[in-house]
């Protein structure tokens, strides 16, 4: 089956809207997603950039927030702006590889739900335990295993992959030879491309 790199930053804004549809767009064409959870700080931070580029560039920021507003409209799906922006989504990130990837898509939409639907603060340990519990995940095993050494290297070798493929924001899809998409926007034509390469 052809197969797909989604790669995202809890973070993100753009990669909400991206793991709320791509599943099922994935289907349509026959295509497996891989779930990819990276940190941006450190790609962002080898730019020369402290902060994210919303907030660096005020007129960018304004633009993307009601960009969002309008995708999310489309899409049925609930939006609220967080504050502060950027969340810290460094243990979200750890957690989501600490889990199996038949677990990962359900975690990463709950997250993102929470943290651009709800507004709620996905830093805090209780907001993280609520999701776990809510899929019927032991809170305390996962928040265990994710602050592991294990889990933590796996998550330092994952920003540093998606530097060597060349990944600069999320989200990202890379489709088989390395072929880079960038943006939620870009989500149709990344599976289209992975469907027709295989």
């Amino acid at each position: 089956m052809p197969q797909i790199d989604f790669w995202y930053e809890f973070a993100s804004t753009y990669s909400y809207p991206a793991a709320m549809r791509i599943e099922a767009a994935a289907k349509a064409r026959g295509v497996e997603v891989r779930w990819r959870p990276f940190l941006l700080g450190p790609i962002f931070f080898d730019q020369g950039w402290r902060d994210s580029p919303f907030n660096i560039y005020p007129a960018k920021g304004r633009y993307m927030w009601r960009d969002l507003e309008r995708i999310c409209a489309a899409l049925d799906l609930p939006f609220a702006r967080p504050d502060p922006f950027p969340q810290n989504g460094l243990t979200a990130a750890r957690l989501a590889l600490a889990l199996d990837e038949a677990r990962r898509p359900a975690f990463t939409r709950a997250v993102y739900a929470a943290q651009f639907g709800e507004r709620r603060q996905i830093a805090e340990q209780e907001t993280l335990a609520a999701i776990l519990a809510a899929l019927q995940l032991d809170p305390d095993a996962h928040f265990a295993r994710a602050s592991s050494d294990d889990i933590k290297a796996r998550l330092k070798e994952q920003t540093d992959e998606a530097k060597r493929v060349g990944i600069f924001g999320a989200p990202a899809f890379v489709a088989a030879g390395g072929e880079l998409f960038w943006g939620n926007d870009r989500l149709e034509a990344a599976l289209d491309w992975a469907a027709k390469r295989g």
